[in-house]
This record gives structure tokens, C-alpha cells and sequence, in this order.
């Protein structure tokens, strides 16, 4: 595969996600960081891309980058967009309207018309918008979905996902500038937790199940009475395959470090998986014993194998899950520079359409909670 040129925009100097992205894209050697536009301040972006090694590429905003980009034979193939969650649809939609394939953060959009705007863009031009649902990327989670589909647990009856962490929980640090905007409808829109973390629970139930969800009901609190949005949600919700849905997502559920763990169980088995335990998958065939499936060992699917980067035994973590989800995407952009069938195992990108899908849930857990669980349809209009 030749190598493809990757840009960044936001993930400047200090960001928590710009280490990821750049591990991630960086690791297979099938990206080259080749442009960015890293920090807000042109200055700071500028001075922190040329000691990245980005020469005159390092730009000191998006729309200079997107000038300069899309004027050269070397453009990059692919952006990243990790800027502040207003400004994804702006920038994204205008790098798909001139070429370029995207790989945005969550939340995509900050609406549910943005985001069938950004669906609609993506297929007018034909290029790639793919949202960085990066837990999708482990390869136990990759294996799961793989037992599911070939119906190692029978049909589906129930899920049970969380995304709880305690980091939020003091009360006397709710004015910290790095917390507050969190739940300020102005910056972070109709939802503080669920946008923030249950959008991944929950897009990862619909990811290892093959199952959307069609409608929900919500139960928002903000245990810290000051929060004029939620930092605790349950919710419930119904899948289009039948399967019925539970989800807790919390910030301040003071012990719990990262939260993300995920169970589905079925017919005939259960399984069990946890992103702070990425390496072991737990499955319980009915009437058997339970079985601890380990990352790298043999005979898995070829999902699980082909995104399992260190030897058994040996930790897994975001950065080479993040990695997964950019092979993914080198593929699917070389399959289509070389008009070539591209490997279904490496087909597993999270798309626009589940970008969009995340921003109805979180309209409809926001209205839901206003009153008092009130069943909603969590569909976008355009999938109704």
C-alpha cells in the first residue's frame, strides 16, 4: 500500500486527544503527517507543526490549511478534525466539498440537521466522512461483533452498556474552565454526559449487536445542582432487531476511572467485555462453563486477527484501537485510488451515519429526560 499524507486540525500542544491521533495514523507507516493546523492560535499552531516536523504545512488555521491543500498535487488524503465539538460540522463540511476524505471526532455535529447535512455531502462527493468512535477499534471488540453475526449467542435479547466515571464528582471544582463548558448549553449544546460518553456506549451496543436503536427513554440528572445539564443518565432503549437496551452513563461516580465496558446476551450465551480489560473477552455458552477468550490467541475471526497488534498477553490500548480504525480508513481510500474491492474485515469505520444516528439519541435523551422518560423515536428523520 502506498503511502497516503494525513492532516490534523486541533490536537495542538497539551490536547488529551492530538497524542492519540498521531500515534495511531503514525503507526502502520500507511500515513504520512504531511499538514495541520493544530492549535487556535495561529502562532502556537505554527510553531507547534514545525517542531512536528511539518514545515510550511504547519498552518495557523483550517481555512488556510484548506486553501493551501487543496491547490497542491500532494494534498493530504485525509483529515482529522479534533477542534471543539461547534466547529466540527463547519470544518468538516467544507473539506468534503473540496475532496477530501474526513475523519471527524465525536460528537459529528452539534445537530441532527447538521448531521444529515454531512451525510448527504459525503454522498454527493463520494468521499469518505468517518467519525471517530475509537473503542470500535479494539480487536476483542471487533471479535464480539464477529460472534454475534455468526450467531455464536443466538438471536440477541439484551444489552447492557456503561460509560461511568467519577472525574467530574467534586463539586468544588465546578468552575474549572477545563469542566465547566462541559455542561454549558452555549459550548456543549442539549447534553453534558450522554454527548460526552453515553454516545459511545451506546453506538457501541449498535456496533457488536448489527441493531440501531429505534426509540429510547431517559432518566438526566445533575447530581451537582449548579450543572444546568445532566452529569448522570439512564437510559433505556429498544433496538430494530428486537433487542432491548439498558445504559448508565455517569461523571460522577467517584471510583470508577474510565468506565466503558459492554454486555450482550442472547438465546444461547452471554458476552462480556471492558475497555480497561481490552485483552479478554468473556463468553458463557448456555449450559457450559465460561470461557475467557484472549486477544492473540488462535482461531479467532479474521476481524479480531487482523486488528490484534502486540503478542498475546501483552497490553492493548487506545492509541493502537485508534490505529485499527486509521488502517481502516487507509484502506477503504487506497481500495478506492486503485478501483479495487476493499477487505470486508477492514470495513468497519464508524461513518457519518452513525455520527448522525448519535446526535438524534442525544436530542432524544435530552427531551426524554425534560419529561420524565417519555419515550421518544432516537431516529433521525431522514432514517424514519
Amino acid at each position: 500500500m502506498k503511502k497516503l499524507k494525513w492532516g490534523m486540525i486541533g490536537g495542538g500542544e497539551g490536547s488529551q486527544i492530538g497524542p492519540a491521533h498521531r500515534l495511531g495514523a503514525g503507526l502502520d507507516g500507511v500515513f504520512e503527517f504531511s499538514a495541520g493546523a493544530l492549535d487556535h492560535r495561529p502562532d502556537y499552531g505554527i510553531d507547534y507543526g514545525q517542531r512536528l516536523g511539518l514545515g510550511d504545512r504547519a498552518y495557523g488555521g483550517w481555512e488556510e490549511m484548506l486553501e493551501a491543500e487543496k491547490k497542491r498535487d500532494d494534498r493530504v488524503d485525509l483529515v482529522t478534525v479534533a477542534t471543539p465539538n461547534a466547529t466540527h460540522f463547519e470544518i468538516t463540511k467544507a473539506f468534503l466539498e473540496n475532496g477530501f476524505h474526513v475523519l471527524c471526532e465525536k460528537p459529528m455535529t452539534m445537530t441532527i440537521e447538521e448531521g444529515e447535512d454531512i451525510v448527504e455531502i459525503a454522498k454527493k462527493t463520494g468521499n469518505i466522512c468517518a467519525v471517530n468512535y475509537g473503542y470500535t477499534g479494539y480487536s476483542l471488540v471487533r471479535h464480539m461483533r464477529a460472534m454475534i453475526a455468526r450467531g455464536d449467542i443466538g438471536k440477541v435479547r439484551l444489552v447492557n452498556a456503561e460509560f461511568a466515571h467519577g472525574h467530574h464528582a467534586d463539586a468544588t471544582d465546578a468552575d474549572n474552565p477545563r469542566v465547566r463548558w462541559r455542561y454549558d448549553p452555549a459550548q456543549a449544546g442539549v447534553s453534558a454526559q450522554f454527548a460526552d460518553c453515553g454516545i459511545h456506549a451506546l453506538h457501541m451496543a449498535s456496533f457488536v449487536t448489527g441493531q440501531e436503536v429505534e426509540k429510547l427513554s431517559a432518566d438526566t440528572v445533575s447530581c451537582i445542582d449548579v450543572r444546568t445539564l445532566e452529569d448522570d443518565a439512564m437510559v433505556n432503549f429498544r433496538m430494530d432487531g428486537g433487542a432491548v437496551g439498558r445504559l448508565w452513563t455517569s461523571s460522577i461516580a467517584i471510583g470508577r476511572q474510565h468506565g466503558l465496558g459492554i454486555q450482550v446476551f442472547g438465546e444461547t450465551g452471554g458476552l462480556r467485555w471492558s475497555q480497561e480489560h481490552p485483552n479478554q473477552l468473556y463468553y458463557m455458552p448456555l449450559g457450559e462453563r465460561l470461557q475467557v477468550i484472549e486477544r492473540g490467541e488462535a482461531n479467532l475471526s479474521p476481524e479480531a486477527d487482523r486488528t490484534s497488534r502486540v503478542t498475546i498477553g501483552h497490553a492493548e490500548g487506545m492509541p493502537l484501537a485508534f490505529a485499527n480504525i486509521y488502517a481502516d480508513l487507509a484502506e477503504a481510500i487506497s481500495a478506492r485510488k486503485e478501483s479495487r474491492i476493499m477487505d470486508s474485515a477492514a470495513n468497519l469505520y464508524p461513518r457519518a451515519e452513525d455520527g448522525l444516528r448519535s446526535m438524534a439519541a442525544v436530542f432524544a435523551v435530552a427531551q426524554s429526560g425534560k419529561e420524565d422518560g417519555k419515550w421518544m423515536d432516537a431516529r433521525p428523520p431522514m432514517f424514519r
